[in-house]
């Protein structure tokens, strides 16, 4: 279903503000006001575009998803072997947290029990989407010779998303993205990248 005034110029920067605010701060910790102070419009204004907050929920995880494919099909397009491929996925996460931001599903996941039914799935299908890249770049890597990792490819996949997902929220913790770095060059190093 299409929300009123969805992919107006409006509701993107409405998404903009939003989504800095979930990477920063949490999905519980904004309100409407928050947003319409921001960009100095009523909360009228925005419920206009995104009725309930989680409307503006779910679809700031399908905008988020969509970025992330994206770069995901950038990654396949420009690295030619499965070690680049992984490091060009680690620096994605490497420069959200050095730009003071946190993954944006990781920070829901967080806030997991008190989202929508829509936002949860939302979150899982991201988190789904990123287990089945990675896996497939393992299972390349693996038959090309590239990588070497011992166990099956999709249990290794879902360890180095959640190696990548934790030390950021460590790193954060200490105010020091070389802590994420650090976790990522070792991951890497172990897989043979």
């Amino acid at each position: 279903m299409q929300m009123p005034g969805a992919g107006s110029e409006t509701s993107n920067r409405i998404l903009d503000v939003a989504e800095g605010l979930v990477q920063t701060c949490g999905f519980n910790a904004f309100s409407y006001a928050d947003i319409a102070a921001a960009l100095h419009v009523t909360k009228a204004s925005l419920h206009y575009h995104f009725p309930t907050k989680a409307q503006l929920g779910e679809r700031l995880i399908e905008r988020y998803r969509s970025s992330f494919v994206a770069a995901l099909a950038r990654i396949d397009q420009d690295c030619f072997n499965a070690g680049a491929k992984l490091r060009a996925y680690a620096e994605i996460y490497v420069h959200v947290l050095e730009d003071n931001r946190m993954c944006l599903c990781g920070m829901l996941a967080s806030d997991y029990a008190t989202l929508p039914q829509a936002m949860k799935e939302g979150v899982q299908r991201f988190f789904d989407v990123n287990e089945a890249w990675l896996t497939g770049v393992l299972i390349s890597g693996r038959e090309q010779q590239q990588l070497v990792f011992a166990g099956l490819p999709l249990e290794t996949a879902r360890m180095f998303l959640a190696v990548l997902e934790g030390a950021m929220l460590i790193a954060r913790s200490h105010g020091d993205p070389s802590r994420l770095r650090s976790a990522a060059k070792r991951m890497l190093a172990d897989l043979g990248a």
